[in-house]
C-alpha cells in the first residue's frame, strides 16, 4: 500500500479545462505528484455521440493507467457524465472520481432559493447527469440546463472576455438571467420555479476562464460555482480514506506535475498557461499517442 501511495494521481480531460482541477488539487495537496492528460487531438468531446465519448475516455484512461497512477480523476464533465460507470467497472479496483457529484454538491450549498442553472456541453446537458445529481441532494430544486457549445473553443483559444465572448454569453443566457426590474409592492409566496435563478453552475472545466464575460450577463447577485475546488476536496478525502496520501518520508520533497497531450505541445503550453495562471514551457509537455 505504501508503494501505491507513492504513485501520482492521474487527471484526464478532453482538452485544457481539467487544468483548473489540477491547479486546485495542487494547491490543496502540494506534496502529491500529478500527471495530466489532455486529449486535444479529439477535442471537443461535448459534440460527440455517447459511444464515441466512452471509447475515447477508455483509451485516455488506459494511457494514464500505463503511466502508473494510484487514482484517476476524470476532470472532464462530458466524460464524467457519459463514461464514469463504464470506467469504474473497467478499471476496478483503481479509484475513479469524476467532477459531476462535487459540482452538484457545491451548487446545492450555494443556492438559497433552489433555482440553479447548469451550463455545459451538449452531451453533458443531454445526459442529465447534473440534473439527477442535484435532485438527489435537493429534491425540490429547479434545475435549468443550457448547452453552451461555443464556450469550449473560445476558452481553448484564450478568448476569455471582451465583446465577442460576452456577446456569445448573452446569446446563450440572456433569457435565463434577464436584467433586474423593480418588484411589485407585494408578491404571493413563490416556489423555486417562480424565482429567478440565484446560482450558475459551470458544468464544464473550461468555463471558469470565461468568468469575466459571464458576470456582466448574469448579474452581480448570482452565485457562480465551478467544481474545481470541490473536486479537489473530494480527491483529498478519498486519498485519506483509502490510505493513499503520499508517504511522509517523500512528501517533504514536494509534488511534481507532468503534462501529456495528444496534439501540439506548443499550443498546449501556451493555452495551458492561461488555465494554470503560470508559465508552462513546451518542454514540460510530452506528446503521446492513444
Amino acid at each position: 500500500m505504501r508503494h501505491t501511495a507513492a504513485l501520482p494521481v492521474g487527471l484526464f480531460d478532453s482538452g485544457m479545462g481539467g487544468l483548473t482541477v489540477l491547479k486546485a488539487l495542487n494547491a490543496r495537496l502540494p506534496h502529491e505528484d500529478l500527471v495530466y492528460l489532455g486529449d486535444t487531438a479529439r477535442l471537443p468531446y461535448g459534440t460527440k455521440g455517447r459511444d464515441t465519448i466512452i471509447r475515447y475516455t477508455l483509451k485516455a484512461a488506459g494511457r494514464l493507467v500505463d503511466e502508473g497512477v494510484k487514482m484517476l480523476v476524470i476532470a472532464c464533465n462530458t466524460a464524467t457524465a457519459t463514461a464514469l460507470p463504464t470506467l469504474r467497472e473497467a478499471l476496478a479496483p483503481l479509484p475513479v472520481l469524476g467532477v459531476v457529484e462535487p459540482g452538484a454538491e457545491a451548487a446545492v450549498q450555494a443556492s438559497h432559493n433552489g433555482h440553479i442553472v447548469v451550463i455545459a456541453t451538449e452531451a453533458t446537458i443531454a445526459g442529465g447527469a447534473y440534473q439527477r445529481a442535484i435532485a438527489r441532494l435537493r429534491p425540490q430544486a429547479v434545475v435549468t440546463g443550457r448547452a453552451c457549445t461555443l464556450f469550449v473553443p473560445l476558452a481553448e483559444e484564450g478568448w476569455m472576455e471582451g465583446p465577442v465572448v460576452e456577446g456569445v454569453a448573452r446569446r446563450y443566457l440572456s433569457d435565463l438571467f434577464p436584467a433586474p426590474t423593480a418588484a411589485p409592492a407585494a408578491l404571493p409566496a413563490a416556489t423555486s420555479a417562480d424565482l429567478a435563478p440565484d446560482t450558475l453552475l459551470l458544468g464544464c472545466t473550461h468555463f471558469p476562464l470565461l468568468l469575466g464575460a459571464l458576470r456582466p450577463v448574469v448579474g452581480p447577485q448570482v452565485r457562480i460555482v465551478d467544481s474545481a475546488a470541490t473536486t479537489a476536496a473530494w480527491v483529498a478525502a478519498a486519498l485519506e480514506r483509502q490510505d493513499l496520501l503520499r508517504p511522509d518520508e517523500i512528501s517533504a520533497e514536494g509534488g511534481r506535475c507532468r503534462f501529456l497531450t495528444t496534439d501540439n505541445t506548443a499550443r498546449f503550453a501556451r493555452t495551458g498557461s492561461l488555465f494554470l495562471g503560470r508559465p508552462l514551457d513546451p518542454a514540460e509537455v510530452a506528446l503521446v499517442d492513444l
